[in-house]
């Protein structure tokens, strides 16, 4: 007897918390109404809780009158990617450490492209190094990465 009212009690207590929690399609409001913490004014008509999206913040920089633009776009130099005994040199080099894990031939090649001031090549070489576990030249090189 006493089992069936605790299944019963706990049958009903599950019904009215399933017949009281909001459905997914019912829109879902903040609290209070006012603006900035503390208590709220708010009440009223639920669908005034609403805010539209807001603009786009402005320009960050101000708009000065009576000036004109004094620098102009510089031309785009053509990556050293883009050169094709780099771009060649560095994709075999890259293949060295990735698809065979020969990580000092790697640094072999990369140093004699000539190129080790390049971020891509540094890092490569940074990351041979760590490989290698020598830690304090792998950090050398990846802080030339970001010395450029």
């Amino acid at each position: 007897m006493i089992k069936g009212v605790l299944k019963l009690g706990t049958l009903a207590t599950f019904l009215m918390a399933l017949s009281t929690a909001p459905s997914p399609t019912t829109p879902a409001f903040a609290a209070g109404g006012g603006g900035g913490g503390g208590g709220g004014g708010g009440g009223g008509d639920p669908s005034s809780a609403y805010l539209a999206p807001s603009p786009p913040p402005p320009s960050v920089y101000p708009k000065r009158s009576g000036t004109k633009a004094t620098h102009k776009l510089k031309k785009t130099k053509q990556s050293s990617l883009d050169d094709t005994t780099f771009g060649q040199g560095y994709r075999a080099a890259y293949a060295t450490i990735y698809d065979r894990n020969d990580y000092a031939a790697a640094i072999e090649q990369l140093k004699a492209l000539g190129h080790d001031d390049h971020p891509n090549v540094a890092n490569l070489i940074g990351y041979s190094y760590r490989k290698l576990g020598d830690y304090k030249l792998s950090q050398v090189w990846y802080e030339r990465t970001s010395a450029r």
